[in-house]
């Protein structure tokens, strides 16, 4: 009798720990207002999905991930992604790619958060210095220089970034847990956000000069 009750109270222990820690699931782009009008809605993630039966190796395929891209821009490296609008195979199956290039002698992936997803990155070729930024109130870096092999995570949500200090290119991969993890770049979406932040803002939050905050919003 008395196992009986270890295995009953045990059920319902193990039956309210699946409730405390069910959530949402995580939502597919910035926003979903809701609206009572099924004729002016849109799909949560943006997709459809296609019958079964209809789905070919098409729908799980890409080809291009050996090729390069131009680095030759204002920060140093370039992104090729590989998720639901490259492979719609991908949708509700919550993963992707992304190949990153980038120059010699500072290559730079900015400081950037994706805001749907937790990425790994393996180093293909080079050297890369990268990091990341705890939340607040400590907004500790954790950092470290990675060579040919290596990997390293970016948690979910948190400010990363990458850069090449080598002589000679570098190349990476990184697995992403989301079909679509979203992007931001902090400087542009500070300083190159459409509307304009008002400078009297971003003067006081950065401690910066307002037409130093005006000099940057235009560079972008």
């Amino acid at each position: 009798m008395e196992g009986f009750h270890f295995l009953q109270a045990l059920f319902i222990l193990t039956l309210a720990s699946s409730l405390a820690y069910a959530s949402d699931p995580s939502p597919l782009q910035d926003f979903c207002v809701a609206i009572n009008d099924p004729n002016d809605a849109v799909f949560v993630n943006g997709k459809v999905c296609k019958d079964a039966k209809l789905a070919t190796a098409d729908d799980f395929f890409f080809s291009g991930l050996n090729i390069g891209k131009i680095t030759s821009n204002s920060v140093g490296s370039s992104v090729t992604p590989v998720n639901v609008a490259q492979i719609s195979g991908l949708n509700t199956l919550g993963i992707s790619l992304a190949r990153i290039d980038y120059a010699a002698n500072g290559g730079l992936n900015p400081p950037h958060t994706h805001p749907r997803a937790t990425e790994i990155l393996v180093v293909l070729e080079g050297t890369l210095y990268v990091g990341f930024v705890t939340s607040n109130p400590d907004n500790r870096l954790i950092a470290k220089v990675l060579n040919k092999g290596d990997v390293f995570v970016f948690p979910v949500g948190l400010v990363h970034f990458q850069f090449n200090p080598g002589k000679s290119k570098a190349v990476a991969i990184a697995a992403l847990s989301s079909q679509d993890p979203g992007v931001i770049t902090i400087a542009n979406a500070v300083f190159g956000s459409d509307p304009s932040i008002n400078p009297d803002v971003l003067s006081k939050a950065f401690k910066l000069d307002k037409s130093m905050v005006k000099s940057l919003q235009s560079k972008f």
